[in-house]
C-alpha cells in the first residue's frame, strides 16, 4: 500500500478492510448509470459505526473526499467515485440490530438489503411496505439516503414515512442519534427526516429504525390493455374509485417488447400501446369490483383487454412484465429521467411531454413507465447503435433541458425517487429557488465543513 494517507489509515484502523486492487476500484467506484469512469482511491469496508467515525475523521485530517456506497443501484450517479475519492461501503454492516414488539419497529445496519428487511418483518408476522425491483440488491441506507418510493408509494408513501429513527456519522464524525423512534416529537427541528434524502451529502447514515405495518391482505393482479396515454387518468381514477388499490403501474409497448425479449411471456395475442398493471385486495368483493371496474372502463374505451390473476404464481408473471423493464434496458446503458408532478396535473403534463419527446427523440427508442397513480414517470432513451455516448448523451441533455422547464411550469421535481447525482444537478435549478438552495449548501456546511462527503453531488459547493 504505497500511497501515504492509506498506510495511515491501515495504521489507525488495522482491522478495517481496505481493497485496492483495479476490479475492486471498478466494481465500487461505479452505480448503474455507467457513464462515468471510476477512479478511486481505495475502497473501505466497515464493521462497525467506530469505523465509520474513525475514516471519516482521518478523510477530515488527510484532505480525502468519501463517497458513501450500498448497493449502488442508483440512477443518477449518486454512488459515483471518479476521482480519487475513497468509497465507503456499508455491505459489510448488513445485520438486524434489534425487533421492537409494542413499536412494531425494526433496527437495522444501513447495509442491509432490502429484501433482507422484507424476510425479518415477515418473521415478526409484519410487514415493511416500501417495495421495488432492486430488492435483492439495493440497501436500506441508499434507500433512505434517496427516499426510494418503488411501486407501492399509493397505498404506503416513501421510505420517509418509515423511518423511526436514524444513526448517522457526519463530516467531523460525531454520530447523531436522530428521532429515536419516537412517534411525537416536538423539540425543534427533525434532524432525521433532513437526512432522508440527502444523498449522503450531510451524513453517512449507519443505522436506521423502521417502522412496519399490519402485512397488506390477500390481494390479486390485473394487466389491462390500453388505447392511448389519455385513457390511463381515466382508468386510474375508475379503479382507485371501485377498489382498494396497492399498486398502480404503467408501461408502453416498447417497455413489453424489451421485457418479453428478456424472457417475459405477454399474455394477450396481439401488442397493445400501452398497459396498466395494478395489484388490490382481493376476496370476492374484491374480485367483483374489479370486474365492475373493468367492464366500467371498457365501455367508455378506456381499455382493450385485459387479464386478472388467478394464481400467485400468474400474479408474479405479471408483475415482472413491470418489474423486469429496467433490467431488460441495462444492456442499452439508457439515459433516464426520473420525474413527478401532482396527480392532478398529470393529464396536462402527460400531453405536454410526450409532444416534446416525440419532436425531441423522433429517430430513438423511447421506453415510459412510472407510478402514474403517484405522479411519478420514467423515461429511458436508448442509444442507437451507430451514434456516438457523447453526442447521444448531447441530444438527450438537450432535451432534458426542455423537460425541467416543462416541469418548473406545472411545479414538478426533476427528480421524483433517484435523486439528483451527477445526472440531474444542472436541472436542480427547476425545482429548488435560488434561495433554497443557498439554504441547503449551508445546512451542507454546517454539518460537512470540510466539504468531503459525496462531492459535487446535488450541487456544486
Amino acid at each position: 500500500m504505497t500511497d501515504p494517507r492509506l498506510a495511515a489509515l491501515a495504521q489507525a484502523l488495522p482491522e478495517l478492510r481496505l481493497l485496492t486492487d483495479a476490479a475492486d476500484l471498478e466494481h465500487y467506484g461505479r452505480d448503474w448509470t455507467r457513464r462515468w469512469t471510476p477512479a478511486p482511491l481505495a475502497i473501505a469496508l466497515p464493521t462497525s459505526v467506530e469505523q465509520v467515525q474513525a475514516v471519516v475523521r482521518w478523510a477530515r485530517a488527510h484532505a480525502v473526499a468519501i463517497v458513501p456506497s450500498g448497493g449502488r443501484t442508483g440512477l443518477s450517479g449518486g454512488a459515483v467515485a471518479a476521482n480519487g475519492e475513497l468509497v465507503l461501503s456499508l455491505e459489510r454492516m448488513n445485520r438486524v440490530l434489534g425487533f421492537d414488539p409494542i413499536d412494531r419497529s425494526l433496527t437495522v445496519q444501513a447495509g442491509i438489503a432490502l429484501e433482507a428487511v422484507h424476510n425479518a418483518a415477515r418473521e415478526h408476522r409484519l410487514a415493511y411496505p416500501v417495495d421495488f425491483a432492486a430488492r435483492g440488491s439495493c440497501s436500506i441506507g441508499g434507500n433512505i439516503a434517496t427516499n426510494a418510493g418503488g411501486i407501492r408509494v399509493i397505498r404506503y408513501g416513501n421510505t420517509r414515512e418509515w423511518v423511526a429513527g436514524l444513526k448517522v456519522v457526519d463530516g467531523r464524525g460525531e454520530l447523531l442519534e436522530l428521532g429515536r423512534g419516537l412517534v411525537k416529537n416536538s423539540s425543534g427541528y427533525d434532524l432525521r427526516h433532513l437526512m432522508v434524502a440527502s444523498e449522503g451529502t450531510l451524513g453517512i447514515i449507519v443505522e436506521a429504525t423502521l417502522r412496519l405495518t399490519d402485512p397488506p391482505p390477500p390481494t390479486s393482479v390485473m394487466l389491462l390493455a390500453l388505447p392511448d396515454f389519455a385513457a390511463l387518468m381515466q382508468v386510474f381514477a375508475s379503479l382507485r374509485a371501485r377498489l382498494q388499490l396497492e399498486a398502480f403501474e404503467f408501461f408502453t409497448d416498447r417497455a413489453l417488447h424489451h421485457v418479453t425479449a428478456h424472457g417475459g411471456q405477454n399474455p394477450f395475442g396481439e401488442t397493445y400501446p400501452y398497459y396498466v398493471v395494478t395489484e388490490f385486495a382481493a376476496g370476492e368483493a374484491g374480485e367483483a369490483a374489479a370486474l365492475a371496474a373493468f367492464e366500467h372502463c371498457v365501455g367508455e374505451g378506456w381499455v382493450l383487454d385485459g387479464v386478472i390473476s388467478q394464481s400467485q404464481a400468474q400474479a408474479a408473471q405479471l408483475w415482472r412484465l413491470r418489474e423486469g423493464i429496467t433490467e431488460s434496458l441495462a444492456p442499452y446503458v439508457p439515459y433516464k429521467n426520473d420525474v413527478s408532478v401532482r396527480i392532478s396535473v398529470m393529464p396536462a403534463f402527460l400531453a405536454e411531454v410526450q409532444a416534446l419527446l416525440t419532436e425531441g427523440y423522433p429517430h430513438f427508442d423511447v421506453v415510459w413507465f412510472g407510478h402514474i397513480g403517484d405522479g411519478n414517470l420514467h423515461i429511458n432513451v436508448l442509444k442507437p447503435v451507430d451514434m456516438a455516448q457523447a453526442d447521444f448523451v448531447a441530444q438527450c441533455e438537450r432535451v432534458t433541458r426542455l423537460l425541467a422547464e416543462a416541469l418548473q411550469r406545472h411545479g414538478g421535481s426533476i427528480s421524483a425517487e433517484h435523486g439528483i447525482g451527477l445526472v440531474k444537478k444542472a436541472y436542480l435549478g427547476s425545482t429548488r429557488t435560488e434561495a433554497e438552495l443557498a439554504l441547503l449548501r449551508g445546512i451542507r456546511g454546517v454539518l460537512d465543513p470540510d466539504g468531503l462527503l459525496n462531492p459535487g453531488k446535488l450541487f456544486d459547493r
